[in-house]
This record gives structure tokens, C-alpha cells and sequence, in this order.
């Protein structure tokens, strides 16, 4: 398995400096490392959502995350959490490399397929806006600034489309399902500047999130939270372009009604009363922002996503991103069907949590609440796997039956069909014993980097 030589740190930012470049109306560059620069140049197409910023987008100071991985309690720590890059196989997939147990030493081992065919074993970025930081497990992409009618000023990322030649263009990725989602977008026009003017849907990034846990060993569910920033009715991140063909974008806010100024947290310390939790460093001087990295699978390979947005408030308490009531709207449960603008997450509710980070079959939402790291998400379709990627996630909680736990059948889910097959066998069931299926709730991720 020599391709997965370009899995350790150091050696895998070779390897996607390799694999990452593209050309689509203005050259674009990006190379990943700890520190690395990609540069961005403007794109004439006139239907782009508005200009990027011209010049470079460097991350040359390792952002902090003290706030997070430092509370004593990690259920009222505000911020995004500890990192992708956690301290035991429990919280950390980074790939080993195949160095292990080999008689020779990493030099002699050739390039990942994927150089070749992005569809074969990876690592592939699959968001391009900019570099991933893969030893801190984060990305550092633009930053946009548009305005409310009534002129209060919008910051905003982008990271899908349902355009594919816009995705192409401008690094972003494609999802055709996001065409199925304009009842569940706010709108906008483009002014005479290139930006972009919203009719409706704010954002309130003053609340101050904190979960209250079940008993130990029973995490999940919650007694008492509060996500750490709140939408109104009319918000959901995906904005639908009107005087710009209708076309999609996934475009959550990161901050509102705030002047560069109040938001210049280019090293770090962000003051998350004004911006999102998610959030590491923002730069409105260079227009950029740094957002952490979560761990996941599809089809059992390990990724890294960025969440954004959740439709419910315990969703988004979890997930420490922002409650966004609009998205609500979408049609849930059609997974795969005409006119469905999901895919599917499966979130396991009891997954094994002794040990937290050290135990390597860790997972679900009791061991998050437990110890602050992340659930380990299967996520179904993404790109370069499948074709039916949506940034926006059927939630589908799953649990262990306790027949399945005491006969220690209980271990990390890393497959969508796999967790089919498992349910169609007894061995899992939606909470409480109910019919597995959605829970009801979507949660918008961005899919990043596949790691394999």
C-alpha cells in the first residue's frame, strides 16, 4: 500500500501541493502545509457571487485554541471544540504511515493513486478555496462581505453551489441536490459592485452556548443547552442568487451587524460573541477566515468537514454552530429520490465512550458530551465517491440495541451500509428502540478534505 506514504504530516502536504491546483477562468494555487500561501485572482464571470479578494491568503501563525481545549468544562466552553487532530485513535484518523512494519523507509514509497483519478485512494481536498493546515486540522479560506437592505454589514464564507461550472471556477464543491433546496434559502442580488445585497435571514452570535449533560454513561440526550449563535425565522445559509441565473450557494454567515474592526482576530482569541463558534482567526484586512476541522467517515474513509448550521437548537448546541431555523424547510427523509436536497448523516446516540480518546471504537453522541471531542459522523455520498453530495445532512440517530452491547457487538461504524445492514439485522434502531430513519433535523457540512 504504498500510496499511503503521503499520510504522514509532513509528506501528505507534499503530496496534495501535487494534487491540488486547478484552472478555471483565473489561475489558482493551493498548497497545504502548517504554513503555505495560496493565491486568489479574480473572476470575470459575472454571476460569481462577488469578487475574491486579490493576493494572498498566507496562515503563517498557528491560531489558538486555549478557550476550547482548556475548559475545565468542555460543555460550556465557547468556540469550536478541540481540533480533528485529538490525543488517542478514539479522536484522531489521521492515516499511519506505510512505513509501519516495512522493511524499508518512506522514500521508497510512489504517490497515491489519486494523483491519477481523484476517485481512487486519497488524500483529496475536495474544498479548494484554500489551504488546510493538517497539523491543526483546520482550512483558511475567503472571507465576503455583503449587506442587509438596509445596509448592515454581512460576513459570509462560501463553500457549495449547485452550478457545476461555478464550482469548478471558483474551488467551491458541487452539489446538483442543492437546486431541490431553494424553499429553505434566503435571497440575494448582486449590486453594481459585485456584492451581494440579502433581503432577509440574521444571525444573533451573542447567546453564549452551554450543554448541560445526562448521567454518565446516558450523555446523550442533554438536560438543558443553548446553541452559541441563533438565526431568525428567515435564516438558513443557502442563498439563492436571483439576478444571477437562481444559482445556490452554501453561504453561512460568520458574523453580523459588526465593522472589520470589531471582528480582527487574525492571530486568534476571537471574541465569539460576534462571530461564529466555528471560527479560529478572521482577517478582514486580508478577507480571510480559519474554521476548524471535524472528523468523520464515508464509505470507510476517514474526512475532515466543517459544520455550520443545525435546523433544531440542540443540534447546534452540539455541534457549536449556529441554530438556523429556515433550513426547517427542506424536505427530509428522500435520501436519494427525485427532488431530494439531502444526504445523509448516521449519528450514533451510545457508541463506545470508556476511555474517551483511547479507545479506538469511540464514537457517538454520549462520548462527545462526555469528553468534548467530536462524534465521529458517517456521512453518506461525497464527492469523488458518489454524485449525490448535499452540504446538507439528513440527521439519522442510531442506537445500539442492548442485546447488541451485551453480546459486545458495540464498535466504531465507519459505512452507511454497513449501518444498513446493521439495522436490517436487529442490531441498531433509532432512539429509544423506534424505527431507524431521520430524526427530523439537517445539519449543514461542508465536506473538506478525504483523507484516504
Amino acid at each position: 500500500m504504498n500510496y499511503l506514504k503521503h499520510l504522514t504530516r509532513d509528506d501528505f502536504s507534499v503530496c496534495l501541493r501535487r494534487l491540488i491546483s486547478r484552472r478555471a477562468g483565473a489561475a489558482f494555487a493551493i498548497m497545504i502545509a502548517a504554513s503555505v500561501t495560496a493565491f486568489a485572482e479574480d473572476s470575470s464571470r459575472h454571476h460569481a457571487p462577488r469578487r475574491a479578494f486579490q493576493g494572498r491568503i498566507e496562515q503563517s501563525v498557528a491560531v489558538s485554541r486555549d478557550d476550547a481545549a482548556a475548559a475545565v468544562d468542555p460543555n460550556t466552553a465557547q468556540g469550536p471544540g478541540p481540533g480533528p487532530i485529538g490525543p488517542g485513535p478514539g479522536c484522531n484518523l489521521f492515516p499511519a504511515p506505510p512505513s509501519v512494519g516495512a522493511a524499508v523507509g518512506l522514500s521508497y514509497f510512489g504517490p497515491p493513486p489519486s494523483t491519477s483519478n481523484p476517485s481512487l485512494v486519497g488524500p483529496v481536498q475536495q474544498l479548494k478555496t484554500g489551504p488546510v493546515d493538517v497539523t491543526h486540522g483546520t482550512i483558511t479560506i475567503p472571507l465576503y462581505l455583503g449587506h442587509m437592505k438596509n445596509g448592515k454589514n454581512v460576513w459570509y464564507i462560501l463553500s457549495d453551489v449547485d452550478d457545476a461550472q461555478v464550482a469548478t471556477e471558483l474551488g467551491l464543491n458541487f452539489s446538483a441536490k442543492l437546486t431541490f433546496a431553494a424553499n429553505a434559502s434566503r435571497t440575494a442580488n448582486l449590486d453594481q459592485n459585485g456584492d451581494l445585497v440579502f433581503d432577509k435571514g440574521t444571525v444573533d452570535f451573542s447567546p453564549v452556548r452551554f450543554i448541560k449533560p445526562g448521567p454518565a454513561g446516558q450523555e446523550f440526550p442533554p438536560t438543558a443547552f443553548q446553541p452559541g449563535s441563533v438565526g431568525d425565522a428567515d435564516y438558513s445559509p443557502l442563498v439563492q442568487i436571483q439576478n444571477a441565473g437562481g444559482v445556490i450557494y452554501n453561504a453561512p454567515i460568520v458574523a453580523f451587524d459588526v465593522n472589520a474592526s470589531d471582528i480582527n482576530f487574525p492571530n486568534g482569541n476571537v471574541d465569539y460573541s460576534k462571530v461564529h463558534d466555528q471560527v479560529l482567526a478572521i482577517d478582514p484586512s486580508n478577507m480571510t477566515v480559519t474554521l476548524n476541522l471535524i472528523n468523520g467517515f464515508s464509505f470507510g474513509r476517514p474526512v475532515w468537514y466543517m459544520s455550520m448550521d443545525t435546523s433544531i437548537p440542540l443540534g447546534a448546541a452540539i455541534e457549536h454552530n449556529t441554530y438556523a431555523p429556515l433550513m426547517s424547510a427542506l424536505h427530509l427523509g428522500g435520501d436519494d429520490t427525485f427532488s431530494s436536497p439531502i444526504e445523509r448523516i448516521f449519528i450514533a446516540t451510545n457508541g463506545a465512550e470508556q476511555n474517551a480518546c483511547a479507545n479506538p471504537q469511540r464514537q457517538g453522541l454520549s462520548a462527545d458530551l462526555a469528553d468534548g471531542f467530536r462524534p465521529n459522523n458517517v456521512l453518506g455520498g461525497i464527492p469523488t465517491l458518489a454524485n449525490d453530495y448535499s452540504p446538507v445532512w439528513d440527521a439519522q440517530l442510531l442506537e445500539w440495541t442492548p442485546d447488541a452491547i451485551a453480546k459486545g457487538f458495540r464498535g466504531q461504524l465507519r459505512e452507511e451500509f454497513q449501518i444498513l445492514t446493521f439495522v436490517q439485522d436487529g442490531l441498531i434502531t433509532g432512539p429509544g428502540g423506534k424505527p431507524f430513519g431521520s430524526a427530523g433535523f439537517s445539519i449543514n457540512c461542508a465536506i473538506v478534505l478525504r483523507l484516504l
